[in-house]
């Protein structure tokens, strides 16, 4: 049992065991099997604010399960595989603390991790610490990166992150905002954390991009998560006829920050956040016909998923028929991750080794439900491989309360709009 990846110790232990099974005439092959378990760690937020995060994980973890109940064949073996399910809490210090148990208690072979800096930089920088190999998603790289004091000449060596920057979420935005009459003027909600920093930075966020494209943003300065009064805000954006309101905030956020304006008389024609408007849920809460977001992922996108071979459609019905929830972007992605997980796994020269499985990650070359992974050609840096971004916006739909429209796809033509950005009424 345990990790396939020997330390001095287990190889100890492994010689111990093949000599035992030699003495007693025991098939050499049948010992060195059975002591062999894939073990794969997987962090997200199950709890907090930002649970709706992990909202869809039970969903894909129950479906892999099932999938790899028969193990992974691996050079013409079964090996077994086991997912080890952690949750952050929605907390850094905690994401950090369950990353170390999956590490140095359940000795995982692959870690995978997903949902905003504050799960998944922590877990990435624990994986880099202790030499484990590591995927993650769903955090805009740059946060991901530059968070973690990237040195974009070096990179990282065990960590690899595939998802879209803020390169994209920005030209989306700015693509839907052109499109409609306003008067450019933009109030900015950034918080003090990991994100809120890097969309309001100076240099890689939205200002400089914005002023270059004749926008004019109001950003009243970083408050943290959690807030409950946004009444300095809303004053600073009626003072300067902000028209339209942007930013990247958790869902409790959103909704305090909306019923606020609404109560003050503050009735911007565009409302386009990040995060807090990604789940039909928070929509619902918010009554948010109208509100605008990045689209990461739909049941409309034009991919497939290398393992299963569902279609985005069939994966995201299947999550409505077995939850009787509506789907969520988020069901792509964290399915991707096994995918990406899985495809490694299958290409590693040397399970016996942490950096052969690490340099099959790095040589990913697949095909998901989210769209192409490669890293050292689909992103910046050897680490980072970008994936599609489009616009979206919520309406009053038919099957469900709201349901989310793309409106702007110049970005990724292949992924099919169905209308246009329209004011808020």
């Amino acid at each position: 049992m345990g990790s396939i990846r020997f330390r001095r110790r287990t190889l100890i232990q492994a010689g111990s065991t093949l000599a035992g099974a030699a003495a007693l005439g025991l098939p050499l092959r049948r010992a060195f099997a059975d002591a062999k378990t894939l073990k794969i760690g997987f962090v997200s937020p199950q709890t907090g604010p930002l649970a709706l995060f992990g909202e869809a994980d039970k969903f894909t973890v129950e479906q892999m399960n099932k999938f790899l109940a028969g193990g992974i064949e691996l050079h013409g073996k079964k090996v077994p595989v086991k997912i080890v399910q952690k949750d952050s809490q929605s907390s850094p210090n905690r994401a950090g603390e369950v990353a170390n148990d999956l590490i140095l208690k359940e000795k995982v072979d692959l870690m995978l991790v997903s949902s905003t800096p504050e799960t998944a930089n922590p877990v990435s920088d624990a994986c880099e610490l202790n030499e484990i190999p590591c995927i993650s998603t769903m955090v805009p790289w740059q946060p991901w990166f530059f968070g973690r004091k990237g040195d974009p000449a070096k990179g990282f060596a065990w960590t690899y992150h595939f998802f879209w920057g803020l390169e994209d979420v920005i030209a989306n935005f700015m693509a839907g905002w052109k499109s409609v009459p306003t008067n450019k003027k933009i109030g900015g909600l950034f918080p003090n954390d990991g994100d809120g920093n890097a969309w309001g930075d100076k240099k890689l966020g939205f200002p400089k991009p914005l002023a270059d494209a004749g926008f004019t943003l109001i950003d009243p300065g970083r408050f943290q998560n959690m807030n409950n009064d946004f009444s300095a805000q809303i004053a600073a954006f009626k003072k300067e006829g902000v028209e339209i309101v942007t930013g990247v905030v958790i869902p409790p956020d959103a909704k305090t920050f909306l019923t606020q304006a609404k109560q003050q008389g503050f009735h911007p024609k565009v409302v386009t956040l990040g995060k807090a408007l990604l789940f039909p849920t928070a929509i619902e809460a918010l009554g948010g016909d109208g509100l605008s977001t990045e689209v990461w992922w739909t049941p409309d996108h034009p991919f497939t998923s290398s393992l299963t071979k569902q279609s985005a459609r069939q994966l995201g019905d299947s999550y409505e028929s077995t939850t009787k929830k509506q789907w969520t972007q988020c069901i792509g992605f964290v399915h991707a991750l096994f995918e990406v997980a899985v495809d490694a796994l299958k290409r590693t020269k040397d399970l016996g080794a942490a950096t052969s499985i690490r340099d099959a990650i790095a040589a990913t070359n697949i095909k998901t439900v989210v769209g192409e992974v490669k890293w050292g050609g689909a992103g910046p840096f050897k680490n980072v491989c970008r994936t599609p971004l489009v616009l979206g916006q919520w309406n009053k739909g038919t099957k469900h309360k709201y349901e989310l429209a793309i409106v702007n796809n110049q970005s990724a033509p292949s992924i099919p709009a169905s209308g246009k950005l329209k004011l808020m009424t």
